[in-house]
């Protein structure tokens, strides 16, 4: 009896692609792209007939740090790419996984960018300004968007106005529960405070990225954004979740006077409500502030107990379990403390 070793990766995209395209195909410069918490990513090159097309995978891992919809991940680029938010294109979409084992989707690659780590200084420097105005410009447009009008809406479950602030509330509590590997007094007070004291009702329903800060996005080095990435936590939702999330201290870049390394915080605001035509209610987005810092926290407890079990290996995971969740930790803290003076 003949044993065949099982294709390589390469391999498997190959045969892929030549039967999606009826065309024989060729892959080459296949390598992945490290860190992801719920996705592995690859970067190859597809040549086909001669002409060789820059393509990204984006498949499921054996074990995921956060679970979360593919579909709608790949619905969010189907959304907002044709609106002109710089983002891939998505090609295909295979929830079955085939040839590939496991479900994954495509979309075309932009080269010529970069991204920033949140954990360096002066990551933007000298075009931070002309960045930071991009970037909460695009977020405010992201906002604006009607939601019942993207494809999105077919796999994204849609919340009242005011339930946002619970069901994210829920889901990020019962991730805490599941991945805690020991007591956080500070991220369980922060869940009471955040239920006693509830936000105003989202003012619209929004498709909420989910993770867009620093470090999400990639730039040309020469003060132009290219792409919006790392959409897997995309659903609809109250649109100050994002605006929170981007403006949180840990994507800071050690630099407490510009919100996500780039715009002062008032600035970085007025953008995101002049393009958006919505209001950042203080004490709205002081409520998904505080929430934000909570999720963040959670990750790094999710990332902690994934690294100690050894389903994820990734390095990032180590470090963002120990560096990430203390930090956390720390501005959960400091805001519970100034909620109190404040009282």
């Amino acid at each position: 009896m003949t044993i065949h070793a099982p294709l390589t990766l390469d391999a498997q995209l190959a045969a892929y692609l030549t039967d999606l395209w009826s065309k024989p195909v060729a892959i080459e410069n296949l390598s992945r792209i490290p860190g992801g918490a719920s996705r592995q990513t690859y970067r190859f090159d597809a040549v086909v007939a001669g002409v060789t097309r820059g393509l990204i995978l984006r498949r499921d891992p054996v074990d995921s740090l956060i679970d979360t919809d593919r579909r709608i991940e790949y619905l969010a680029y189907q959304s907002f790419h044709p609106l002109g938010v710089p983002t891939p294109e998505p090609l295909v979409l295979d929830e079955d996984g085939g040839v590939l084992e496991r479900p994954f989707f495509l979309m075309s690659r932009i080269d010529g960018g970069k991204a920033a780590s949140p954990f360096t200084v002066d990551a933007y420097a000298p075009h931070e300004a002309e960045i930071g105005r991009q970037f909460f410009t695009i977020l405010g447009t992201i906002a604006a968007a009607d939601p019942t009008a993207l494809p999105i809406a077919a796999a994204a479950r849609t919340p009242a106005p005011d339930a946002c602030w619970s069901t994210e509330l829920d889901h990020w509590e019962r991730e805490l529960d599941k991945d805690e590997l020991h007591p956080n007094p500070i991220g369980r007070a922060a869940i009471r405070r955040l239920r006693r004291h509830p936000p105003p009702p989202a003012q619209k329903l929004s498709v909420v990225h989910g993770d867009y800060r620093s470090g999400n996005f990639m730039h040309d080095g020469e003060g132009r954004i290219i792409a919006i990435l790392d959409w897997e936590m995309a659903h609809i939702g109250d649109p100050l979740e994002d605006l929170a999330w981007s403006i949180d201290p840990l994507w800071s870049h050690f630099d407490p006077t510009r919100v996500s390394g780039l715009l002062p915080r008032a600035e970085a605001i007025a953008l995101w409500q002049s393009t958006s035509g919505l209001k950042a209610d203080p004490a709205a987005l002081q409520w998904w502030e505080l929430f934000n810092s909570f999720k963040g926290l959670v990750i790094w407890i999710s990332a902690a107990r994934s690294f100690r079990d050894g389903g994820g290996l990734d390095p990032i995971l180590g470090f963002t379990g120990l560096y990430c969740t203390r930090r956390h930790d720390q501005i959960l803290a400091e805001k519970l403390e100034s909620l109190l003076e404040a009282a």
